[in-house]
Protein backbone atom coordinates (compact mmCIF):
# COMPACT_ATOMS: atom_id res chain seq x y z
CA UNK A 1 0.00 0.00 0.00
CA UNK A 2 2.79 2.18 0.55
CA UNK A 3 4.03 1.65 -2.56
CA UNK A 4 1.84 2.66 -4.26
CA UNK A 5 0.96 5.45 -2.12
CA UNK A 6 4.66 6.61 -3.33
CA UNK A 7 4.05 5.70 -6.98
CA UNK A 8 0.84 8.15 -6.50
CA UNK A 9 2.97 11.01 -5.44
CA UNK A 10 5.67 10.67 -7.82
CA UNK A 11 3.19 10.55 -11.06
CA UNK A 12 1.40 13.51 -9.28
CA UNK A 13 4.69 15.61 -8.84
CA UNK A 14 6.08 14.37 -12.27
CA UNK A 15 2.67 16.09 -13.66
CA UNK A 16 2.86 19.49 -11.83
CA UNK A 17 7.08 19.13 -12.92
CA UNK A 18 6.20 18.99 -16.44
CA UNK A 19 3.23 21.27 -16.32
CA UNK A 20 5.61 24.36 -14.77
CA UNK A 21 8.15 23.54 -17.38
CA UNK A 22 4.96 23.55 -20.11
CA UNK A 23 3.86 26.82 -18.81
CA UNK A 24 7.15 28.22 -19.13
CA UNK A 25 7.91 27.31 -22.46
CA UNK A 26 4.44 28.96 -23.29
CA UNK A 27 5.28 32.28 -21.79
CA UNK A 28 8.92 32.15 -23.02
CA UNK A 29 7.54 31.87 -26.54
CA UNK A 30 4.88 34.36 -26.09
CA UNK A 31 7.76 36.71 -24.94
CA UNK A 32 10.04 35.81 -27.98
CA UNK A 33 7.14 36.67 -30.21
CA UNK A 34 6.66 39.94 -28.58
CA UNK A 35 10.19 40.80 -28.31
CA UNK A 36 11.91 40.08 -31.71
CA UNK A 37 11.40 41.07 -35.19
CA UNK A 38 12.25 39.46 -38.05
CA UNK A 39 13.01 41.27 -41.28
CA UNK A 40 13.78 40.19 -44.68
CA UNK A 41 15.27 43.27 -46.72
CA UNK A 42 17.23 43.51 -49.97
CA UNK A 43 20.99 43.64 -49.69
CA UNK A 44 22.77 47.08 -47.95
CA UNK A 45 19.16 48.52 -47.75
CA UNK A 46 18.85 49.93 -44.45
CA UNK A 47 21.24 51.54 -41.91
CA UNK A 48 22.54 49.24 -39.44
CA UNK A 49 22.87 52.21 -36.95
CA UNK A 50 19.28 52.47 -37.18
CA UNK A 51 18.29 49.07 -36.22
CA UNK A 52 20.27 49.54 -33.15
CA UNK A 53 18.74 52.39 -32.04
CA UNK A 54 15.03 50.68 -32.50
CA UNK A 55 16.50 47.80 -30.45
CA UNK A 56 17.25 50.21 -27.60
CA UNK A 57 14.14 52.27 -28.22
CA UNK A 58 12.01 49.67 -28.13
CA UNK A 59 13.68 46.33 -26.37
CA UNK A 60 12.72 44.41 -29.41
CA UNK A 61 15.45 42.34 -30.86
CA UNK A 62 15.85 42.59 -34.21
CA UNK A 63 16.87 39.16 -36.54
CA UNK A 64 17.96 40.56 -39.79
CA UNK A 65 18.10 38.49 -43.14
CA UNK A 66 18.62 39.51 -46.96
CA UNK A 67 17.36 38.54 -50.32
CA UNK A 68 18.40 39.10 -54.18
CA UNK A 69 15.23 39.19 -56.00
CA UNK A 70 11.63 39.50 -55.45
CA UNK A 71 11.03 36.30 -57.02
CA UNK A 72 13.17 34.52 -54.36
CA UNK A 73 11.49 36.24 -51.70
CA UNK A 74 8.39 35.38 -52.49
CA UNK A 75 9.17 31.54 -52.63
CA UNK A 76 10.83 31.69 -49.47
CA UNK A 77 7.66 33.38 -47.44
CA UNK A 78 5.39 31.17 -49.39
CA UNK A 79 7.02 27.94 -48.07
CA UNK A 80 6.77 29.96 -44.58
CA UNK A 81 10.23 27.89 -42.93
CA UNK A 82 10.53 31.35 -41.66
CA UNK A 83 8.06 33.76 -39.95
CA UNK A 84 8.95 37.00 -41.28
CA UNK A 85 7.28 40.29 -39.59
CA UNK A 86 8.26 42.71 -42.54
CA UNK A 87 9.40 42.52 -45.77
CA UNK A 88 10.13 45.48 -48.63
CA UNK A 89 9.26 43.87 -52.17
CA UNK A 90 8.89 45.73 -55.52
CA UNK A 91 5.35 47.29 -56.43
CA UNK A 92 4.69 44.40 -58.94
CA UNK A 93 5.35 41.57 -56.49
CA UNK A 94 3.57 43.79 -53.84
CA UNK A 95 0.60 42.88 -56.09
CA UNK A 96 1.31 39.51 -56.92
CA UNK A 97 1.59 38.69 -53.07
CA UNK A 98 -1.78 40.31 -52.45
CA UNK A 99 -3.58 38.10 -54.72
CA UNK A 100 -2.11 34.78 -53.38
CA UNK A 101 -3.18 36.25 -49.59
CA UNK A 102 0.53 36.49 -48.44
CA UNK A 103 0.04 40.03 -46.50
CA UNK A 104 -1.33 41.27 -43.80
CA UNK A 105 -3.70 44.79 -43.89
CA UNK A 106 -1.86 47.54 -42.32
CA UNK A 107 -3.45 48.86 -39.39
CA UNK A 108 -2.93 52.97 -39.84
CA UNK A 109 -3.51 53.35 -36.16
CA UNK A 110 -0.15 52.44 -35.14
CA UNK A 111 1.31 54.37 -37.94
CA UNK A 112 0.82 58.20 -37.47
CA UNK A 113 4.22 58.77 -39.19
CA UNK A 114 2.32 58.48 -42.73
CA UNK A 115 1.25 61.86 -42.24
CA UNK A 116 5.17 62.62 -43.73
CA UNK A 117 4.89 60.02 -46.91
CA UNK A 118 3.91 62.10 -50.47
CA UNK A 119 1.11 61.87 -51.43
CA UNK A 120 2.06 60.96 -54.90
CA UNK A 121 3.30 58.29 -53.70
CA UNK A 122 0.15 56.86 -52.61
CA UNK A 123 -3.00 54.93 -53.40
CA UNK A 124 -0.77 53.61 -56.86
CA UNK A 125 -2.39 51.05 -58.85
CA UNK A 126 -0.21 48.15 -57.33
CA UNK A 127 -2.21 48.74 -53.80
CA UNK A 128 -4.96 51.30 -54.09
CA UNK A 129 -5.47 53.02 -50.80
CA UNK A 130 -2.50 51.33 -49.82
CA UNK A 131 -4.16 48.53 -47.95
CA UNK A 132 -1.25 46.32 -47.97
CA UNK A 133 1.99 48.47 -48.42
CA UNK A 134 3.87 51.83 -47.46
CA UNK A 135 6.77 53.10 -49.65
CA UNK A 136 9.97 52.79 -48.60
CA UNK A 137 12.77 54.43 -51.34
CA UNK A 138 11.95 54.77 -55.19
CA UNK A 139 13.75 55.51 -58.03
CA UNK A 140 14.51 55.26 -61.74
CA UNK A 141 16.34 52.67 -63.99
CA UNK A 142 18.87 54.79 -66.32
CA UNK A 143 22.24 54.51 -67.38
CA UNK A 144 25.72 55.61 -65.45
CA UNK A 145 28.46 55.79 -67.17
CA UNK A 146 32.07 58.03 -67.02
CA UNK A 147 33.16 60.71 -69.35
CA UNK A 148 36.55 60.34 -68.90
CA UNK A 149 36.70 56.28 -70.24
CA UNK A 150 34.35 57.70 -73.34
CA UNK A 151 34.97 59.73 -76.25
CA UNK A 152 32.47 62.34 -75.95
CA UNK A 153 29.73 59.63 -75.78
CA UNK A 154 26.59 60.97 -74.48
CA UNK A 155 23.23 59.21 -73.23
CA UNK A 156 20.26 61.25 -73.55
CA UNK A 157 18.60 57.97 -75.79
CA UNK A 158 18.86 54.20 -75.12
CA UNK A 159 20.00 53.94 -78.44
CA UNK A 160 23.09 55.79 -77.84
CA UNK A 161 24.19 52.13 -75.88
CA UNK A 162 24.21 50.69 -79.41
CA UNK A 163 27.27 53.53 -80.88
CA UNK A 164 30.23 51.03 -82.64
CA UNK A 165 32.30 52.38 -80.06
CA UNK A 166 31.36 51.50 -76.81
CA UNK A 167 32.32 48.15 -77.83
CA UNK A 168 33.07 45.55 -74.53
CA UNK A 169 32.62 48.86 -72.72
CA UNK A 170 28.33 48.28 -71.57
CA UNK A 171 27.10 46.37 -68.30
CA UNK A 172 23.96 45.34 -68.03
CA UNK A 173 22.03 43.91 -65.24
CA UNK A 174 21.46 40.61 -64.61
CA UNK A 175 17.43 41.29 -64.35
CA UNK A 176 14.81 40.15 -67.12
CA UNK A 177 12.53 43.29 -66.42
CA UNK A 178 14.99 45.88 -66.48
CA UNK A 179 17.08 44.38 -69.83
CA UNK A 180 14.25 43.69 -71.79
CA UNK A 181 12.65 46.80 -70.74
CA UNK A 182 15.76 48.70 -72.34
CA UNK A 183 14.57 47.25 -75.42
CA UNK A 184 11.21 47.60 -75.18
CA UNK A 185 11.67 51.68 -74.05
CA UNK A 186 14.24 51.85 -77.05
CA UNK A 187 11.69 51.16 -79.57
CA UNK A 188 9.22 53.45 -77.77
CA UNK A 189 7.32 50.46 -76.35
CA UNK A 190 5.51 50.23 -73.05
CA UNK A 191 7.56 48.52 -69.93
CA UNK A 192 4.72 46.70 -69.24
CA UNK A 193 4.39 44.97 -72.78
CA UNK A 194 2.39 41.66 -73.25
CA UNK A 195 2.44 41.74 -77.45
CA UNK A 196 4.91 38.89 -78.47
CA UNK A 197 5.50 40.52 -81.67
CA UNK A 198 6.78 43.99 -79.65
CA UNK A 199 8.55 42.00 -77.09
CA UNK A 200 10.55 40.15 -80.01
CA UNK A 201 11.44 43.13 -81.82
CA UNK A 202 12.97 44.34 -78.42
CA UNK A 203 15.00 40.72 -77.91
CA UNK A 204 16.44 40.79 -81.28
CA UNK A 205 17.58 44.35 -80.62
CA UNK A 206 18.87 43.48 -78.12
CA UNK A 207 20.88 40.81 -79.48
CA UNK A 208 22.45 43.71 -81.52
CA UNK A 209 23.67 45.68 -78.87
CA UNK A 210 25.40 42.35 -78.00
CA UNK A 211 28.93 43.53 -79.06
CA UNK A 212 28.85 46.41 -76.92
CA UNK A 213 28.26 44.01 -73.89
CA UNK A 214 31.21 43.38 -71.04
CA UNK A 215 28.79 41.62 -68.69
CA UNK A 216 26.13 40.91 -67.54
CA UNK A 217 25.74 40.85 -63.85
CA UNK A 218 24.79 42.17 -60.38
CA UNK A 219 26.18 44.17 -57.36
CA UNK A 220 29.58 43.88 -59.31
CA UNK A 221 28.59 46.44 -61.46
CA UNK A 222 29.63 49.21 -58.83
CA UNK A 223 32.90 48.66 -58.22
CA UNK A 224 33.70 47.84 -61.64
CA UNK A 225 32.33 51.67 -62.56
CA UNK A 226 34.20 52.82 -59.49
CA UNK A 227 37.53 51.39 -60.20
CA UNK A 228 37.25 52.37 -63.93
CA UNK A 229 36.91 48.60 -65.38
CA UNK A 230 33.87 49.55 -67.24
CA UNK A 231 32.65 52.95 -68.42
CA UNK A 232 28.78 52.61 -69.07
CA UNK A 233 26.15 50.51 -67.20
CA UNK A 234 22.38 49.95 -66.93
CA UNK A 235 21.66 50.44 -63.16
CA UNK A 236 19.38 51.59 -60.70
CA UNK A 237 19.14 55.80 -59.75
CA UNK A 238 20.72 54.34 -56.04
CA UNK A 239 23.60 52.24 -57.46
CA UNK A 240 24.76 55.33 -59.53
CA UNK A 241 24.76 57.44 -56.35
CA UNK A 242 27.30 54.90 -54.54
CA UNK A 243 29.19 54.90 -57.94
CA UNK A 244 29.08 58.76 -57.54
CA UNK A 245 30.37 58.98 -54.30
CA UNK A 246 33.08 57.20 -54.83
CA UNK A 247 34.35 58.16 -58.42
CA UNK A 248 33.52 61.81 -58.73
CA UNK A 249 33.54 61.15 -62.91
CA UNK A 250 30.69 58.97 -63.19
CA UNK A 251 27.43 60.84 -64.42
CA UNK A 252 23.25 59.03 -64.66
CA UNK A 253 20.92 59.52 -66.50
CA UNK A 254 17.41 58.63 -67.57
CA UNK A 255 17.23 58.75 -71.26
CA UNK A 256 14.38 60.95 -73.05
CA UNK A 257 12.36 57.64 -74.09
CA UNK A 258 11.45 57.33 -70.76
CA UNK A 259 12.22 54.58 -68.34
CA UNK A 260 10.92 52.67 -64.91
CA UNK A 261 10.06 54.34 -62.24
CA UNK A 262 10.25 51.16 -59.24
CA UNK A 263 9.16 51.40 -55.49
CA UNK A 264 10.31 49.38 -52.75
CA UNK A 265 7.98 48.92 -49.75
CA UNK A 266 7.25 47.87 -46.45
CA UNK A 267 5.02 44.94 -45.97
CA UNK A 268 3.69 42.80 -43.06
CA UNK A 269 4.04 39.24 -44.20
CA UNK A 270 0.71 37.09 -43.38
CA UNK A 271 2.54 34.42 -41.41
CA UNK A 272 4.11 37.45 -39.25
CA UNK A 273 4.78 36.72 -35.46
CA UNK A 274 5.37 39.86 -33.80
CA UNK A 275 2.10 42.37 -36.15
CA UNK A 276 2.78 44.92 -33.21
CA UNK A 277 6.72 44.89 -33.53
CA UNK A 278 5.96 45.08 -37.37
CA UNK A 279 3.90 48.26 -37.03
CA UNK A 280 5.87 49.73 -34.26
CA UNK A 281 9.18 49.54 -36.74
CA UNK A 282 7.11 50.42 -40.14
CA UNK A 283 6.25 53.86 -37.81
CA UNK A 284 9.88 54.25 -36.34
CA UNK A 285 11.46 54.02 -40.12
CA UNK A 286 8.92 56.79 -41.59
CA UNK A 287 10.22 59.22 -38.58
CA UNK A 288 11.66 62.21 -40.74
CA UNK A 289 14.84 62.48 -38.73
CA UNK A 290 15.23 58.58 -39.15
CA UNK A 291 14.33 58.30 -42.91
CA UNK A 292 16.64 60.73 -43.98
CA UNK A 293 19.71 59.51 -41.91
CA UNK A 294 18.64 56.12 -43.73
CA UNK A 295 18.23 57.95 -46.96
CA UNK A 296 21.93 59.23 -46.75
CA UNK A 297 22.86 55.95 -45.99
CA UNK A 298 21.22 54.24 -48.76
CA UNK A 299 21.40 56.40 -51.65
CA UNK A 300 18.09 56.23 -52.43
CA UNK A 301 15.36 58.21 -52.90
CA UNK A 302 13.21 58.72 -49.87
CA UNK A 303 9.23 59.26 -50.70
CA UNK A 304 9.02 60.86 -46.94
CA UNK A 305 8.09 64.25 -47.67
CA UNK A 306 9.15 66.29 -44.46
CA UNK A 307 12.67 64.09 -44.37
CA UNK A 308 13.58 65.74 -47.35
CA UNK A 309 14.06 68.87 -44.65
CA UNK A 310 16.42 67.07 -42.72
CA UNK A 311 18.68 66.28 -46.10
CA UNK A 312 21.18 67.67 -47.98
CA UNK A 313 19.60 70.38 -50.05
CA UNK A 314 22.44 68.93 -53.06
CA UNK A 315 20.79 65.89 -52.57
CA UNK A 316 17.14 67.13 -53.03
CA UNK A 317 17.93 69.75 -55.31
CA UNK A 318 19.22 66.86 -57.77
CA UNK A 319 16.73 66.33 -60.64
CA UNK A 320 18.84 63.00 -61.76
CA UNK A 321 17.77 61.06 -58.73
CA UNK A 322 14.80 63.65 -57.30
CA UNK A 323 13.17 63.91 -61.10
CA UNK A 324 10.31 66.53 -60.97
CA UNK A 325 6.78 65.45 -61.67
CA UNK A 326 6.97 66.39 -65.22
CA UNK A 327 9.73 64.17 -65.85
CA UNK A 328 8.25 61.12 -63.61
CA UNK A 329 5.47 61.59 -66.28
CA UNK A 330 7.57 60.04 -68.64
CA UNK A 331 8.25 56.83 -66.50
CA UNK A 332 6.28 53.93 -65.97
CA UNK A 333 5.47 51.80 -62.83
CA UNK A 334 6.30 47.64 -63.49
CA UNK A 335 2.88 45.99 -63.28
CA UNK A 336 2.10 42.71 -62.73
CA UNK A 337 2.31 40.40 -65.59
CA UNK A 338 1.36 37.41 -64.36
CA UNK A 339 3.51 34.70 -63.99
CA UNK A 340 2.89 33.25 -67.85
CA UNK A 341 4.04 36.21 -69.26
CA UNK A 342 6.89 37.04 -66.64
CA UNK A 343 8.14 33.52 -67.98
CA UNK A 344 8.30 34.95 -71.32
CA UNK A 345 10.55 37.82 -70.28
CA UNK A 346 12.83 35.13 -68.75
CA UNK A 347 12.79 32.78 -71.78
CA UNK A 348 13.47 36.05 -73.97
CA UNK A 349 16.05 37.51 -71.29
CA UNK A 350 17.99 33.96 -71.56
CA UNK A 351 17.48 33.62 -75.35
CA UNK A 352 19.57 37.39 -75.18
CA UNK A 353 22.26 36.09 -73.18
CA UNK A 354 22.88 32.29 -74.72
CA UNK A 355 23.20 35.09 -77.93
CA UNK A 356 26.11 36.47 -76.52
CA UNK A 357 28.21 33.36 -75.76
Amino acid sequence: MKELLRGAILIVAVSLVLLLINDNLSEGSNKTGKNILTIYNWGEYIDPDLLKQFEKETGIKVIYETFDSNEGMMGKIEQGGTSYDITMPSEYMVEMMAEKDLLLPIDYSQIPNIQHIDPYFLDLPFDPGNKFSIPYFWGTVGIAYNPDLLDGQTFESWDNLWDPSLKQQVILVDSARETIGMGLNSLHYSLNSTDINELQEATEKLKKLSPNVKAVIGDEVTQLMVNNEAAVSLTWSGQAADMMSENESIDYVVPEEGSNLWFDNFVIPRTAKNIEGAHAFINFMLDPEVAAQNADYVGYSTPNLTALDYMDPEVVEDERFYPDEDTRSHLEVYKNLGLKMLGVYNELFLEFKMDMK
